[in-house]
């Protein structure tokens, strides 16, 4: 996998990373999750992402370069993970949703706190990022470098299993059928409709 994979819109990576694997290694061990549920965020031209206003300190990292990870805190209580899309100066991000831990379930139990059944280790993109132990010292991380967090790919993921629909749990451009998953999963995340969406234009 190169940066040449993510040059490209958000929408148009975002059901390409299913099935790809994030790999996080830490003194405690290793721990390798398998994509399973992506959203896309188109930047400026995209009232849910956090560039809609432009460019601000803290969603810098989304307006290049590809292929390195943008984190932010979530109503101050979870991590969420992101890979950076498109050209340099243009906004663009895909969201990492859900997955399946394919390496240090243990770890990832751990991290996660009491008894929690396999397919939900990393179901949401608070649990895939304490799973995986991403915090806000990632963000920026180039995936690419061989860093402590890196991107590889899986296995081929066929074209019929991917599913698309309305993205969860945002009020803008909440209809928008910008989340890509795989069908019949047990680790991709329930569609949660905002009590604050209202109808939007289309994308």
């Amino acid at each position: 996998m190169n940066v040449a994979n993510f040059a490209h819109p958000a929408e148009e990576v975002a059901p390409r990373l299913l099935g790809a694997i994030l790999t996080h290694e830490t003194p405690e061990g290793t721990v390798s999750i398998t994509v399973t549920e992506t959203e896309a965020y188109s930047g400026t031209a995209d009232p849910a992402s956090h560039a809609y206003r432009g460019r601000t300190p803290r969603n810098a990292v989304m307006f290049g370069p590809a292929g390195h990870l943008y984190v932010y805190r979530s109503h101050g209580l979870h991590w969420c993970a992101n890979i950076v899309t498109g050209a340099d100066g243009i906004a663009s991000a895909v969201l990492i949703r859900a997955g399946r831990v394919i390496e240090g379930e243990d770890l990832a139990r751990k991290r996660r706190g009491g008894k929690v059944a396999s397919p939900r280790l990393a179901r949401g993109p608070g649990n895939f990022c304490q799973a995986l132990g991403i915090t806000a010292e990632h963000n920026g991380t180039d995936l690419l470098a061989g860093a402590s967090v890196t991107l590889s790919e899986g296995e081929p993921v066929p074209a019929a299993l991917i599913r698309v629909g309305p993205r969860v749990g945002v009020s803008k451009a909440h209809d928008w059928q910008h989340r890509f998953y795989l069908a019949g999963d047990p680790t991709v995340s329930a569609y949660r409709l905002s009590p604050r969406a209202k109808p939007s234009p289309g994308a």
